[in-house]
């Protein structure tokens, strides 16, 4: 009996499969010829020209141009085409808004930044996501309706069972149990929400030192300290959202913080978050601590302990390592990842000496032994993550020749 339309392995399914094998060869390799389309799927000469028109006829690609330097005429050269959908996303701290739009290849066309001065304003949250996202969509030269998706990366997690933002007591305004619906309500666009350090290794997973990696835990350090975990491929968050809130955990070298969701903090975020390596650099009497947020001031200090030879700076990188260590033990313990990523200003600043130091105490603290990397993204990860994010579904969507 002959499938139906959609039945895997009929005509209809097959060519949708090589379609969007095409498509993602041409994401990944950029300019490609019918030839080498060919040659990297598997397709005949025909095939492939029937594939090419197929989806230049849809709009999915464009012919660019033609190859050059050999003998003979040029090969036609193919390429997606850059605007057969846009995706967006948001980064979200207690003090601004990024937001961002790309084009379905990847490339940012639009960005715009919100200042949130805090309980201050008297903006609604729903109100400054909009305006947000339209400054970006008005900079991509674009109007709303063109997005197709957008990824909104939040500090903590919603509570799937409450839909309360959960772990992040320090983003005002963004606590209502009717947000996600009032959001939905007010967006042209279908979006979703994640947790900022997931995203940052997403964006790891995708663009950066985590690529090829199914299992890996990422250690993010900047304003506030966190974890995500990759487990099989897949984020793991945890029943509520909050796998990888590791500034809670209670560690060695602190007392122990009770009630941590009201403080919004814990013992590892003590030990080692950013606002702890300016008091070290003060007990180990080290001089020209900056001012500021704690987050610059800490990337600042370990930059400069990871380049100076004297013994305050050597001391400070030491026992910033050993508290970095201590915490990463537990996850390494439990979760004996193939990789662990250092993210964030507060790490991503000390470079490689700060990383050879981690790894060497955590190979005495933890009886797994990770390999430790410094992560690759680091112009706003978190926005990166969102958009790498969106587009993977606006991708699905769009490049779906099959219905």
């Amino acid at each position: 009996m002959a499938g139906t339309a959609g039945t895997p392995g009929t005509p209809r399914v097959l060519r949708a499969m090589n379609d969007r094998a095409a498509l993602d060869l041409l994401l990944e390799h950029g300019q490609l010829s019918r030839t080498r389309i060919g040659k990297l799927t598997g397709l005949s000469k025909p095939t492939a020209s029937q594939l090419l028109a197929r989806l230049e006829a849809a709009g999915l690609v464009l012919a660019t141009g033609t190859t050059e330097g050999r003998p003979g005429p040029g090969a036609q050269l193919y390429e997606v085409n850059p605007t057969a959908g846009y995706a967006a996303g948001l980064d979200v701290t207690p003090h601004r808004i990024l937001a961002a739009v790309a084009d379905i290849t990847g490339r940012t066309v639009g960005r715009h930044e919100l200042p949130t001065p805090g309980r201050r304003t008297g903006t609604p949250v729903v109100q400054q996501v909009a305006d947000a996202l339209d400054g970006a969509v008005k900079a991509a030269g674009l109007a709303r309706d063109d997005i197709h998706r957008l990824v909104i990366g939040t500090p903590g997690a919603f509570d799937p069972t409450t839909g309360r933002l959960r772990y992040a007591s320090h983003l005002p305004g963004w606590h209502s149990p009717t947000l996600l619906d009032e959001l939905a309500a007010a967006l042209p666009m279908p979006f979703e929400y994640e947790n900022d350090v997931n995203l940052v290794a997403l964006a790891e997973q995708r663009l950066g030192a985590a690529r090829g990696h199914t299992d890996f835990v990422l250690l993010w350090n900047q304003e506030g300290l966190g974890a995500a975990l990759v487990l099989g491929g897949r984020l793991h968050r945890g029943w509520t959202g909050g796998a990888g809130e590791v500034g809670f955990l209670p560690v060695p070298g602190t007392p122990l913080v009770r009630q941590v969701t009201k403080a919004n903090s814990g013992g590892y975020q003590e030990l080692a978050g950013s606002q702890a390596v300016p008091r070290l650099a003060r007990e180990l009497g080290i001089e020209d601590i900056p001012a500021g947020p704690h987050a610059e001031a800490a990337a600042h200090l370990v930059a400069r302990a990871a380049e100076t030879d004297d013994e305050p700076h050597r001391r400070l990188l030491q026992t910033y390592a050993t508290r970095l260590a201590t915490g990463l033990a537990s996850l390494v313990s439990v979760l004996d990842p193939e990789l662990v990523v250092l993210s964030g200003t507060s790490l991503t600043s000390g470079g490689e000496p700060l990383r050879a130091l981690v790894q060497a105490e955590l190979e005495e603290l933890a009886a797994s032994r990770p390999r430790l990397v410094v992560g690759d993204v680091r112009e706003h990860p978190v926005l990166r993550g969102a958009l790498e994010s969106a587009l993977a579904t606006t991708r699905d969507e769009v490049f779906d020749t099959s219905r």
